[in-house]
Protein backbone atom coordinates (compact mmCIF):
# COMPACT_ATOMS: atom_id res chain seq x y z
CA UNK A 1 0.00 0.00 0.00
CA UNK A 2 0.91 3.56 -1.09
CA UNK A 3 0.24 6.99 -0.18
CA UNK A 4 1.39 9.86 -2.42
CA UNK A 5 0.73 13.46 -1.21
CA UNK A 6 1.07 15.98 -3.55
CA UNK A 7 1.62 19.37 -2.64
CA UNK A 8 2.87 22.79 -3.45
CA UNK A 9 2.45 26.65 -3.33
CA UNK A 10 -1.05 27.28 -5.08
CA UNK A 11 -0.71 27.57 -9.19
CA UNK A 12 2.42 25.52 -9.73
CA UNK A 13 0.98 22.25 -11.42
CA UNK A 14 0.23 20.25 -8.57
CA UNK A 15 -2.95 18.98 -9.63
CA UNK A 16 -1.87 18.45 -12.74
CA UNK A 17 1.23 16.23 -11.45
CA UNK A 18 -1.01 14.59 -8.99
CA UNK A 19 -3.40 13.68 -12.07
CA UNK A 20 -0.64 12.18 -14.28
CA UNK A 21 0.83 10.29 -11.33
CA UNK A 22 -2.53 8.58 -10.57
CA UNK A 23 -2.51 7.66 -14.65
CA UNK A 24 0.75 6.29 -14.58
CA UNK A 25 0.27 4.63 -11.40
CA UNK A 26 -2.69 3.02 -13.17
CA UNK A 27 -0.89 1.80 -16.40
CA UNK A 28 2.08 0.23 -14.54
CA UNK A 29 -1.31 -2.15 -13.26
CA UNK A 30 -2.11 -0.83 -9.68
CA UNK A 31 -5.42 0.07 -8.56
CA UNK A 32 -5.20 3.81 -7.75
CA UNK A 33 -7.19 5.97 -6.44
CA UNK A 34 -6.76 9.89 -6.95
CA UNK A 35 -8.66 12.18 -4.33
CA UNK A 36 -8.46 16.27 -3.67
CA UNK A 37 -8.34 17.35 -0.40
CA UNK A 38 -8.48 20.92 -2.01
CA UNK A 39 -11.42 22.33 -0.66
CA UNK A 40 -11.28 24.62 -4.44
CA UNK A 41 -11.26 21.21 -6.35
CA UNK A 42 -9.80 21.24 -9.22
CA UNK A 43 -9.26 17.46 -9.84
CA UNK A 44 -12.17 16.73 -12.00
CA UNK A 45 -11.16 19.85 -14.41
CA UNK A 46 -7.72 18.37 -15.23
CA UNK A 47 -8.78 14.95 -15.63
CA UNK A 48 -11.90 16.25 -17.34
CA UNK A 49 -14.62 13.50 -15.74
CA UNK A 50 -16.88 13.83 -13.71
CA UNK A 51 -16.29 13.20 -10.24
CA UNK A 52 -18.28 13.27 -6.88
CA UNK A 53 -17.79 12.83 -3.31
CA UNK A 54 -17.64 8.88 -3.79
CA UNK A 55 -14.80 7.11 -5.94
CA UNK A 56 -16.18 6.81 -9.64
CA UNK A 57 -14.37 5.41 -11.95
CA UNK A 58 -12.22 7.73 -14.76
CA UNK A 59 -10.24 4.80 -16.62
CA UNK A 60 -9.56 1.12 -15.84
CA UNK A 61 -7.43 0.39 -12.32
CA UNK A 62 -8.11 4.28 -11.45
CA UNK A 63 -10.69 5.80 -9.71
CA UNK A 64 -11.05 9.33 -8.66
CA UNK A 65 -12.44 11.21 -6.18
CA UNK A 66 -12.99 14.81 -4.61
CA UNK A 67 -13.68 14.48 -0.89
CA UNK A 68 -17.02 16.48 -0.21
CA UNK A 69 -16.10 18.14 3.46
CA UNK A 70 -19.12 19.19 4.75
CA UNK A 71 -20.35 15.36 4.20
CA UNK A 72 -17.26 14.36 6.10
CA UNK A 73 -18.23 17.09 8.87
CA UNK A 74 -21.37 15.79 9.29
CA UNK A 75 -20.22 11.85 9.66
CA UNK A 76 -17.53 12.85 12.06
CA UNK A 77 -18.73 16.04 14.09
CA UNK A 78 -22.35 15.84 13.64
CA UNK A 79 -23.07 14.26 17.39
CA UNK A 80 -20.85 16.83 18.91
CA UNK A 81 -22.00 19.84 16.67
CA UNK A 82 -25.58 19.29 17.85
CA UNK A 83 -23.94 19.79 21.78
CA UNK A 84 -22.52 22.54 21.45
CA UNK A 85 -25.50 23.77 18.97
CA UNK A 86 -27.51 23.22 22.28
CA UNK A 87 -25.33 24.95 24.49
CA UNK A 88 -25.26 27.96 22.31
CA UNK A 89 -29.23 27.99 22.13
CA UNK A 90 -29.35 27.73 25.49
CA UNK A 91 -27.19 30.71 25.81
CA UNK A 92 -28.96 32.87 23.56
CA UNK A 93 -26.99 32.22 20.18
CA UNK A 94 -28.48 30.31 17.09
CA UNK A 95 -29.32 30.17 13.39
CA UNK A 96 -26.49 30.59 10.87
CA UNK A 97 -23.85 32.49 12.62
CA UNK A 98 -23.78 29.93 15.54
CA UNK A 99 -23.44 27.23 12.71
CA UNK A 100 -20.43 29.22 11.19
CA UNK A 101 -18.77 29.24 14.21
CA UNK A 102 -19.16 25.88 15.30
CA UNK A 103 -16.86 24.85 12.15
CA UNK A 104 -13.15 25.70 13.72
CA UNK A 105 -10.07 26.02 11.52
CA UNK A 106 -8.40 23.03 10.28
CA UNK A 107 -11.24 20.42 10.56
CA UNK A 108 -12.40 19.96 7.05
CA UNK A 109 -8.86 19.25 6.22
CA UNK A 110 -8.78 17.07 9.36
CA UNK A 111 -11.72 15.20 8.07
CA UNK A 112 -10.68 15.05 4.76
CA UNK A 113 -7.19 13.13 5.51
CA UNK A 114 -9.65 10.43 7.87
CA UNK A 115 -11.60 9.73 4.38
CA UNK A 116 -8.00 9.41 2.55
CA UNK A 117 -7.64 6.78 5.39
CA UNK A 118 -10.24 5.20 4.97
CA UNK A 119 -9.60 3.81 1.78
CA UNK A 120 -5.71 3.16 2.13
CA UNK A 121 -7.28 0.76 4.87
CA UNK A 122 -10.36 -0.48 2.71
CA UNK A 123 -8.29 -3.06 0.58
CA UNK A 124 -9.75 -1.78 -2.45
CA UNK A 125 -6.55 0.33 -3.60
CA UNK A 126 -2.80 -0.30 -3.52
CA UNK A 127 -2.28 3.52 -4.34
CA UNK A 128 -3.87 6.47 -3.18
CA UNK A 129 -2.52 9.73 -4.74
CA UNK A 130 -3.19 13.05 -2.82
CA UNK A 131 -3.85 16.39 -4.89
CA UNK A 132 -3.57 18.30 -1.52
CA UNK A 133 -4.32 21.64 -1.15
CA UNK A 134 -1.49 24.47 -1.45
CA UNK A 135 0.95 24.34 0.88
CA UNK A 136 0.43 26.23 4.09
CA UNK A 137 -3.42 24.43 4.02
CA UNK A 138 -1.37 20.86 4.09
CA UNK A 139 0.92 21.35 6.79
CA UNK A 140 -1.83 22.58 8.79
CA UNK A 141 -3.68 19.30 7.52
CA UNK A 142 -0.39 17.16 8.30
CA UNK A 143 -0.24 18.51 11.84
CA UNK A 144 -3.42 18.14 13.24
CA UNK A 145 -3.24 14.40 13.91
CA UNK A 146 -0.38 14.77 16.26
CA UNK A 147 -1.96 17.92 18.05
CA UNK A 148 -5.22 16.59 18.37
CA UNK A 149 -3.80 13.01 19.21
CA UNK A 150 -2.40 15.02 22.20
CA UNK A 151 -5.26 16.41 23.42
CA UNK A 152 -7.55 13.02 22.96
CA UNK A 153 -4.83 11.72 25.15
CA UNK A 154 -4.79 13.79 27.69
CA UNK A 155 -7.61 15.59 28.13
CA UNK A 156 -10.65 13.89 26.90
CA UNK A 157 -10.75 10.44 28.98
CA UNK A 158 -10.54 13.11 32.66
CA UNK A 159 -13.26 15.16 30.67
CA UNK A 160 -15.64 12.19 30.36
CA UNK A 161 -15.38 10.62 33.96
CA UNK A 162 -15.97 14.04 35.49
CA UNK A 163 -19.04 14.93 33.22
CA UNK A 164 -20.56 11.48 34.22
CA UNK A 165 -19.69 11.32 37.88
CA UNK A 166 -21.05 15.20 37.73
CA UNK A 167 -23.82 14.78 35.08
CA UNK A 168 -26.79 13.55 37.86
CA UNK A 169 -25.84 16.35 40.43
CA UNK A 170 -26.09 19.29 37.47
CA UNK A 171 -28.93 18.06 36.00
CA UNK A 172 -30.38 18.91 39.09
CA UNK A 173 -28.82 22.09 39.35
CA UNK A 174 -29.64 23.97 36.11
CA UNK A 175 -31.01 23.45 32.36
CA UNK A 176 -27.82 23.61 30.73
CA UNK A 177 -27.57 21.33 27.76
CA UNK A 178 -25.43 18.33 29.70
CA UNK A 179 -23.23 15.80 26.96
CA UNK A 180 -24.49 12.76 27.12
CA UNK A 181 -22.24 9.65 27.24
CA UNK A 182 -22.94 9.09 23.16
CA UNK A 183 -21.44 12.75 22.92
CA UNK A 184 -17.88 11.30 24.19
CA UNK A 185 -18.34 8.35 22.14
CA UNK A 186 -18.65 10.43 19.18
CA UNK A 187 -15.40 12.36 20.11
CA UNK A 188 -13.43 8.96 20.98
CA UNK A 189 -14.40 7.79 17.53
CA UNK A 190 -12.56 10.77 16.01
CA UNK A 191 -9.91 10.24 18.10
CA UNK A 192 -9.36 6.59 17.00
CA UNK A 193 -9.94 7.64 13.41
CA UNK A 194 -7.05 10.40 14.12
CA UNK A 195 -4.83 7.72 15.44
CA UNK A 196 -5.02 5.49 12.49
CA UNK A 197 -3.89 8.42 10.73
CA UNK A 198 -1.13 9.33 12.61
CA UNK A 199 -0.07 5.40 11.98
CA UNK A 200 -0.31 5.17 8.51
CA UNK A 201 1.15 8.74 7.78
CA UNK A 202 4.19 7.81 10.30
CA UNK A 203 5.19 5.13 8.04
CA UNK A 204 7.43 6.77 5.34
CA UNK A 205 7.42 3.33 3.02
CA UNK A 206 3.65 3.76 3.28
CA UNK A 207 3.43 7.33 3.25
CA UNK A 208 5.62 9.89 1.32
CA UNK A 209 5.35 13.74 -0.13
CA UNK A 210 6.16 14.45 -3.54
CA UNK A 211 6.34 18.49 -3.77
CA UNK A 212 6.11 20.59 -6.86
CA UNK A 213 8.48 23.38 -7.86
CA UNK A 214 8.64 26.03 -10.33
CA UNK A 215 12.23 27.31 -11.18
CA UNK A 216 10.99 30.70 -9.24
CA UNK A 217 12.46 32.28 -6.57
CA UNK A 218 9.66 32.98 -4.51
CA UNK A 219 8.19 28.84 -4.91
CA UNK A 220 11.45 27.87 -3.92
CA UNK A 221 11.85 29.17 -0.89
CA UNK A 222 8.57 28.27 0.39
CA UNK A 223 9.09 24.53 -0.62
CA UNK A 224 12.71 24.79 0.84
CA UNK A 225 10.03 25.53 4.04
CA UNK A 226 7.82 22.61 3.54
CA UNK A 227 10.65 20.34 3.20
CA UNK A 228 11.70 21.17 6.61
CA UNK A 229 8.20 20.87 8.16
CA UNK A 230 7.01 18.25 6.89
CA UNK A 231 10.80 16.18 8.35
CA UNK A 232 9.40 18.15 11.88
CA UNK A 233 6.15 15.95 11.69
CA UNK A 234 8.13 12.99 10.42
CA UNK A 235 6.56 13.00 7.11
CA UNK A 236 9.78 11.57 4.11
CA UNK A 237 10.12 13.39 1.11
CA UNK A 238 10.55 11.36 -2.04
CA UNK A 239 10.93 13.56 -4.38
CA UNK A 240 10.54 16.98 -6.26
CA UNK A 241 8.96 17.65 -9.35
CA UNK A 242 10.14 20.78 -10.84
CA UNK A 243 7.46 21.91 -13.30
CA UNK A 244 7.45 24.19 -16.24
CA UNK A 245 11.06 24.49 -17.52
CA UNK A 246 11.72 25.97 -20.37
CA UNK A 247 12.60 23.71 -23.03
CA UNK A 248 15.75 23.61 -25.28
CA UNK A 249 13.49 24.03 -28.17
CA UNK A 250 12.33 27.39 -27.45
CA UNK A 251 15.41 29.74 -29.30
CA UNK A 252 13.54 32.75 -29.55
CA UNK A 253 16.02 35.49 -28.31
CA UNK A 254 13.05 36.94 -25.68
CA UNK A 255 13.16 34.17 -23.76
CA UNK A 256 17.42 34.37 -22.95
CA UNK A 257 16.78 36.12 -19.76
CA UNK A 258 14.46 34.39 -18.52
CA UNK A 259 16.08 30.81 -19.35
CA UNK A 260 19.26 32.16 -17.79
CA UNK A 261 17.41 32.85 -14.42
CA UNK A 262 15.74 29.53 -14.77
CA UNK A 263 19.29 27.99 -14.71
CA UNK A 264 20.27 29.87 -11.99
CA UNK A 265 16.56 28.87 -10.12
CA UNK A 266 17.54 25.13 -11.21
CA UNK A 267 20.95 25.04 -10.03
CA UNK A 268 19.19 26.20 -6.51
CA UNK A 269 17.29 23.25 -6.50
CA UNK A 270 19.79 20.50 -7.62
CA UNK A 271 21.72 21.85 -4.65
CA UNK A 272 18.62 22.42 -1.67
CA UNK A 273 17.03 19.23 -2.62
CA UNK A 274 20.36 17.12 -3.77
CA UNK A 275 18.82 14.22 -0.77
CA UNK A 276 15.82 13.53 -2.69
CA UNK A 277 15.36 12.79 -6.61
CA UNK A 278 14.55 15.51 -8.99
CA UNK A 279 12.48 15.50 -12.06
CA UNK A 280 11.96 18.11 -14.40
CA UNK A 281 8.84 18.62 -16.72
CA UNK A 282 8.67 21.14 -19.54
CA UNK A 283 6.62 24.13 -20.07
CA UNK A 284 4.19 22.75 -22.62
CA UNK A 285 2.71 24.58 -25.36
CA UNK A 286 -0.66 23.63 -24.29
CA UNK A 287 -3.12 22.98 -21.68
CA UNK A 288 -2.19 20.02 -20.25
CA UNK A 289 -6.02 18.58 -19.32
CA UNK A 290 -7.83 15.35 -19.95
CA UNK A 291 -6.29 11.76 -20.03
CA UNK A 292 -4.24 11.54 -23.42
CA UNK A 293 -2.37 15.13 -22.31
CA UNK A 294 -2.06 13.99 -19.13
CA UNK A 295 -0.60 10.72 -20.49
CA UNK A 296 1.49 12.58 -21.91
CA UNK A 297 2.81 14.49 -19.13
CA UNK A 298 3.33 11.36 -17.03
CA UNK A 299 5.47 9.88 -19.95
CA UNK A 300 7.98 12.66 -19.84
CA UNK A 301 8.10 12.58 -15.59
CA UNK A 302 8.49 9.28 -15.10
CA UNK A 303 10.28 7.62 -18.12
CA UNK A 304 10.61 3.81 -17.86
CA UNK A 305 10.50 4.86 -13.80
CA UNK A 306 8.14 3.14 -11.49
CA UNK A 307 5.74 6.17 -10.58
CA UNK A 308 4.82 4.60 -7.20
CA UNK A 309 7.55 2.30 -5.52
CA UNK A 310 10.37 3.65 -7.89
CA UNK A 311 10.65 6.37 -5.37
CA UNK A 312 11.37 5.88 -1.76
CA UNK A 313 11.19 8.11 1.37
CA UNK A 314 13.52 7.38 5.22
CA UNK A 315 11.96 8.27 8.42
CA UNK A 316 13.37 11.59 9.65
CA UNK A 317 13.58 9.99 12.66
CA UNK A 318 16.09 7.62 14.59
CA UNK A 319 17.15 6.56 18.06
CA UNK A 320 20.88 5.92 18.24
CA UNK A 321 22.83 4.37 21.27
CA UNK A 322 26.68 5.30 21.79
CA UNK A 323 28.64 4.89 25.17
CA UNK A 324 25.96 4.27 27.13
CA UNK A 325 24.58 8.09 25.68
CA UNK A 326 21.07 7.80 23.67
CA UNK A 327 20.82 10.20 21.27
CA UNK A 328 17.42 11.40 19.02
CA UNK A 329 18.40 12.59 15.49
CA UNK A 330 15.67 14.42 13.79
CA UNK A 331 16.34 15.39 10.00
CA UNK A 332 15.87 18.72 9.86
CA UNK A 333 16.98 19.88 5.89
CA UNK A 334 17.70 23.46 5.00
CA UNK A 335 17.09 24.89 8.76
CA UNK A 336 18.79 27.93 10.23
CA UNK A 337 19.66 27.44 13.87
CA UNK A 338 17.78 31.08 14.76
CA UNK A 339 14.60 29.17 13.30
CA UNK A 340 14.62 26.32 15.64
CA UNK A 341 13.85 26.03 19.31
CA UNK A 342 14.80 22.97 21.37
CA UNK A 343 12.97 22.32 25.40
CA UNK A 344 12.15 19.87 27.51
CA UNK A 345 9.10 20.14 30.38
CA UNK A 346 8.58 16.91 32.19
CA UNK A 347 8.31 13.79 29.92
CA UNK A 348 7.80 15.79 26.87
CA UNK A 349 10.37 17.05 24.27
CA UNK A 350 9.67 20.07 22.13
CA UNK A 351 11.16 21.00 19.14
CA UNK A 352 9.78 24.63 17.46
CA UNK A 353 10.47 25.20 13.87
CA UNK A 354 9.29 28.72 12.68
CA UNK A 355 5.55 28.60 13.44
CA UNK A 356 5.51 24.74 14.11
CA UNK A 357 5.82 23.02 17.15
CA UNK A 358 5.99 19.57 17.85
CA UNK A 359 6.13 17.67 21.03
CA UNK A 360 7.49 14.26 21.68
CA UNK A 361 6.50 11.94 24.54
CA UNK A 362 9.70 10.44 25.97
CA UNK A 363 9.64 6.46 26.95
CA UNK A 364 10.65 5.44 30.26
CA UNK A 365 14.35 4.97 29.59
CA UNK A 366 14.72 8.37 28.31
CA UNK A 367 12.47 10.12 31.05
CA UNK A 368 15.02 9.57 33.23
CA UNK A 369 17.74 10.79 31.66
CA UNK A 370 19.04 14.79 31.45
CA UNK A 371 19.25 16.15 28.14
CA UNK A 372 23.33 16.86 27.72
CA UNK A 373 23.40 18.20 24.46
CA UNK A 374 21.26 19.56 21.76
CA UNK A 375 22.96 20.44 18.53
CA UNK A 376 21.96 21.11 14.67
CA UNK A 377 24.35 19.71 12.40
CA UNK A 378 24.89 17.78 9.43
CA UNK A 379 20.93 18.79 8.46
CA UNK A 380 19.82 17.25 11.73
CA UNK A 381 18.54 17.79 15.23
CA UNK A 382 20.99 15.98 17.74
CA UNK A 383 19.37 15.74 21.45
CA UNK A 384 21.54 13.49 23.35
CA UNK A 385 20.74 12.19 26.70
CA UNK A 386 22.53 11.08 29.34
CA UNK A 387 22.54 9.29 32.96
CA UNK A 388 22.28 11.88 35.71
CA UNK A 389 25.93 12.08 37.45
CA UNK A 390 25.64 9.48 40.78
CA UNK A 391 23.08 7.51 38.63
CA UNK A 392 24.22 3.94 38.41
Amino acid sequence: MRIILVTGKGGVGKTTVAASTALASADAGYKTLVTSTDPAHSLADAISVDLGSEPSRVIERLDGQQIDTQQQLDKYWGAIRRQLMDVLDWGGAAGIEAEEFLVFPGMDELFALLEVNRHARSGDYEVVVVDCAPTAETLRLLSLPEVLSWYFEKVLPTERRIMKAARPILSRLTDLPIPEDEVFSAAQSVFESIEEVRELMSQPEVTSARLVVNPEKMVIDEARRTYSYLSLFGYGVDGVVVNRVLPDMVTDPYFDRWRSIQKQHLDEIDEGFADVPRLRLRLFDDEMIGIDRLRLMASELYGDTDPVFGFKATSPFRITVRNGAVTMELDLPLVDKSDLDVFRHGRELYVRLGPYRRSFILPDALHRREVTRARLEGGGLHVTFEDPPGDG
